[in-house]
């Protein structure tokens, strides 16, 4: 009781604040948002940021957001106490949090596109920041306890810190989309440069218990500068740029990949079960159409008991595809004979199978065209395979072919298995690859042939609802 009359005195201040500022020119407003900022670039050590992988740290993560969306009025309180929703069961969506001495006390959930598309496209329309060519990522459900939420950002700005840095380098995301309150677009834009999607707001949005909100959108390949200029003259503790963009925050502790996968699911068939048919009913609130799609990605039988049942007879209307668990972005080169030379081709495999894969390239090849493809499938998994390219198509500017691998090579093989049979990413960074069967060996690389160093210290990522963030007052 006295915490939830200290969180609305303090909200009716921050009211009366906001609105003396909004009398003020825009220009002036961002000026004292900026002014106001507090960062620390040495945080206290007691603060560990990571993605939430168990049971008890999402069950705390699903909380947290469940009070802090209560008391801004973005849903009802749920009997279970909990904020969760079908985006939460899906690969594509990785929840992040901040732990002090070793208590989640911050969460923020990051949506890459997938079997449900983004929640805010459903309302906002995304053709423009398409049309800018990157993969998108949707920034949601961002929550932090009430009693760390002090001045200086201790607990969220390095939330964010980290949500920008996993979207760039784990997602390979280039544009970050948000859906927020209309009282809190102004703090994206003076502070972090978004940008909005469309001038006029949404009056109902009901997917935050029909409050209002703006979409908003970042590009990260221009957001250094544009931060770069509006902290130039700022000191270290005050200087957001230098914080979010510049300098390390050695409180990440970054997720272990084997391979160059791009995503981190972490439900495992209990885990799930629990949350979407015993603490919350978000499993049984869904159409023929979501539990279908549901299945094409959890295939293993032991996720068959745990996931909805569509009606008898429910269909899609087509041919199931079979939605992968986890994808990649593997950097690889073809190298194809042509008139007694060698032309090395680079290309980024983002999709695997037994006997093919699809891949980035960007250069045309035509059909028929077979090389000797080096890839880098992880930080240890080299394989040299022949490839055949059997397919071509160009999507919003960027050429994918599709190739045919007759005999895969052993690290291939290894690494088709885990993706196939695994359940969480630790079944990928921690578990022993699965033994395979013996199989022609693949001619041997060109000492030519070798693979691009990746970016970076960390593996590179790639990607693919509606939720405003409720961030702190």
């Amino acid at each position: 009781m006295k915490r939830t009359l200290i969180s609305r005195v303090r909200k009716s201040a921050h009211d009366t604040l906001r609105d003396g500022l909004a009398l003020l020119p825009q220009a002036w407003r961002f000026a004292f948002y900026r002014a106001m900022v507090r960062c620390d670039p040495a945080p206290d050590p007691r603060l560990e940021l990571k993605i939430a992988e168990t049971q008890d740290e999402l069950e705390d993560c699903f909380r947290i957001l469940h009070d802090s969306y209560v008391n801004a009025g973005f849903m009802k309180p749920d009997p279970s106490g909990l904020r969760v929703t079908v985006y939460h069961a899906l690969p594509t969506t990785t929840t992040l949090c901040a732990k002090w001495d070793g208590k989640v006390v911050g969460t923020i959930s990051i949506i890459r596109e997938g079997v449900f598309g983004f929640p805010l496209q459903s309302v906002f329309d995304l053709t423009a920041v398409r049309a800018k060519g990157g993969n998108i990522t949707e920034v949601s459900s961002l929550a932090v306890d009430p009693r760390y939420r002090g001045i200086g950002g201790q607990v969220l700005f390095p939330l964010m810190k980290f949500m920008r840095e996993y979207a760039r380098d784990y997602f390979d995301t280039r544009h970050l989309v948000i859906a927020v309150n209309p009282n809190r677009i102004e703090m994206y834009e003076g502070l972090l440069a978004f940008t909005r999607l469309q001038a006029c707001e949404v009056d109902n949005y009901d997917f935050a218990n029909g409050a209002p909100a703006v979409g908003a959108t970042l590009d990260l390949q221009q957001s250094p500068e544009q931060t770069r200029l509006l902290y130039r003259d700022r000191p270290a503790h005050r200087n957001l740029h230098r914080y979010l963009y510049v300098d390390p925050l050695p409180n990440i502790r970054w997720p272990e990949r084997r391979f160059h996968t791009t995503n981190d699911p972490v439900l495992t068939p209990a885990m799930m079960d629990y949350f979407f048919n015993q603490r919350t009913q978000v499993f049984e609130t869904l159409d023929d159409r979501k539990r279908l799609l549901l299945r094409s990605i959890y295939d293993l039988d032991d996720y068959a008991g745990v996931l909805p049942m569509p009606r008898a007879g429910a269909s899609l209307g087509a041919t199931l595809r079979r939605h992968q668990r986890f994808s990649l972005r593997c950097p690889a080169q073809l190298e194809v004979a042509s008139y007694g030379a060698s032309i090395a081709y680079p290309l980024q495999v983002i999709e695997l199978s037994r006997h093919g894969f699809l891949a980035e390239c960007p250069t045309p090849l035509p059909e028929g065209t077979t090389g000797l493809l080096t890839v880098d499938l992880g930080t240890a998994d080299t394989a040299v395979v022949e490839a055949r390219a059997v397919r071509c198509h160009v999507s919003q500017g960027v050429t994918y072919h599709g190739f045919q691998v007759a005999n895969p090579d052993a690290a291939w093989q290894r690494c088709v298995d885990a993706l196939h049979s695994g359940r969480t990413h630790r079944d990928l960074s921690v578990a022993e690859p699965a033994a395979v069967p013996d199989t022609p060996a693949a001619a041997p690389a060109a000492p030519s042939a070798t693979v691009p160093d990746r970016p970076g210290v960390r593996p590179h990522a790639v990607a693919k609802h509606r939720e405003p963030l409720a961030e702190p007052a």
